[in-house]
């Protein structure tokens, strides 16, 4: 009859530690990348320590109670919420994201990054550095103060595109901006005026800001295209150090329009100095610099981690996942279907649904208010037989 009373405490005992898990389920309702824990139960059956409950003579096969299962952590995905930051992260798929943490390495689903005083990339709060794939696939951390400026260009090449009108004498296309190897600009206008009597020849004129001249050369068509091997005219600007291709070699024409010709500098290279304007993940999963002279640069794909066994991972503060188990486990990029895309301006929201944490709830408040009137009855039952002495 003891025994029922230590049947009843491993109701009482595991049933508090179901609130345990159910109560930071809920608590964590509002936890960014939080993965709410399964309670489950199992029945004790045995003879002697079995379930930790000591009965000495117990017959073989009768029942000692319950116990609490080992937790499984469900990974189902959360809500991913838009946050307007280029360095909110989260992964729509299976993957989790490597940080590194001196010699160790951390996961989480999300986070919020941004760059510490070091230059490292790091979860917010925490000294977590975010790990991009090297060239032999490892993650490792990534500092992004080598790549703050944008060395600039030099201009070596405008190409231009659509016609120039062969019923015209003249067109230009003014301030055309170009870089020197310093980053420095200038500012280059071309005028194109032909003889009323001579229909496929034009003089190309390049002039500077000051309008000083840089250079005349000859546009020569044939059957309204350009005549092959003079469609790339070379201006050098001495005083500057300029040296530049006007390039017509590739989609110019010279057909009837009247007076309006459409004849544009489709490209232009080159650019000037430019400053980090912005930092952000891009669709392929690679780190990203946006510098102000509109130039990017891409740094190297964010690590993705994939566990044949999720369950081995471990559950810390700031959601963040340790690895103990020895299964298998990748290191691999977005590109990889297996682990998902990576979502900037984004943030997984907790999985927690309360209507099943509500329910397990009240289940284990029932459970544990049994397991309690149980101890009950048979303390009133042992009372009895501790009456029965006195009576005869």
């Amino acid at each position: 009859m003891f025994g029922s009373i230590y049947i009843g405490m491993s109701g009482l005992s595991a049933y508090s530690k179901g609130l345990e898990t159910v109560s930071n389920n809920v608590s964590n309702m509002n936890t960014q990348g939080f993965k709410a824990s399964d309670v489950t139960f199992s029945n004790v059956y045995g003879v002697g320590s079995e379930g930790g409950l000591e009965f000495g003579n117990g017959q073989a096969g009768s029942g000692h109670g319950v116990s609490v299962n080992e937790l499984a952590t469900n990974f189902s995905q959360g809500e991913l919420r838009q946050t307007g930051r280029d360095l909110d992260l989260a992964i729509d798929g299976n993957g989790f994201f490597v940080l590194m943490d001196g010699n160790e390495q951390l996961y989480a689903r999300t986070g919020s990054f941004a760059v510490d005083d070091d230059g490292f990339i790091v979860l917010q709060g925490t000294d977590f550095k975010l790990g991009i794939l090297d060239d032999q696939g490892r993650p490792t951390a990534l500092n992004i103060d080598a790549s703050r400026t944008d060395a600039p260009e030099p201009t070596q090449t405008i190409k231009f595109a659509d016609n120039l009108s062969s019923t015209a004498t003249e067109f230009s296309i003014p301030d055309l901006t170009v870089f020197g190897a310093n980053g420095e600009e200038h500012v280059w206008s071309i005028a194109f005026a032909r003889p009323e009597t001579v229909a496929d020849k034009w003089s190309v004129t390049v002039t500077n800001a000051e309008g000083n001249e840089i250079g005349v050369k000859s546009l020569e068509f044939e059957n309204g295209q350009i005549k092959a091997g003079s469609g790339e005219l070379e201006f050098e600007d001495e005083d500057n150090d300029l040296k530049i291709t006007l390039d017509f070699s590739d989609g110019v024409t010279q057909f009837s329009s009247g007076s309006v010709s459409s004849l544009r500098a489709n490209d232009i290279d080159g650019h000037g100095t430019g400053s980090l304007a912005t930092l952000t993940v891009n669709d392929k999963g690679q780190v990203e610099i946006t510098y102000t002279n509109e130039e990017t640069q891409e740094l190297g794909a964010v690590a993705l981690a994939d566990f044949r066994d999720p369950q081995a991972l471990e559950q810390r503060g700031n959601s963040v996942f340790a690895y103990s188990g020895f299964g298998q486990r990748q290191f691999l990029s977005a590109s990889d279907t297996r682990v998902g895309s990576i979502l900037s301006q984004r943030l997984e929201a907790s999985n927690v649904d309360l209507g099943n944490q509500f329910s397990d709830l009240i289940l284990i408040q029932r459970g544990f208010q049994a397991s309690s009137q149980i101890i009950s009855v048979t303390n009133d039952m042992i009372q009895q037989l501790f009456g029965i002495r006195g009576q005869g």
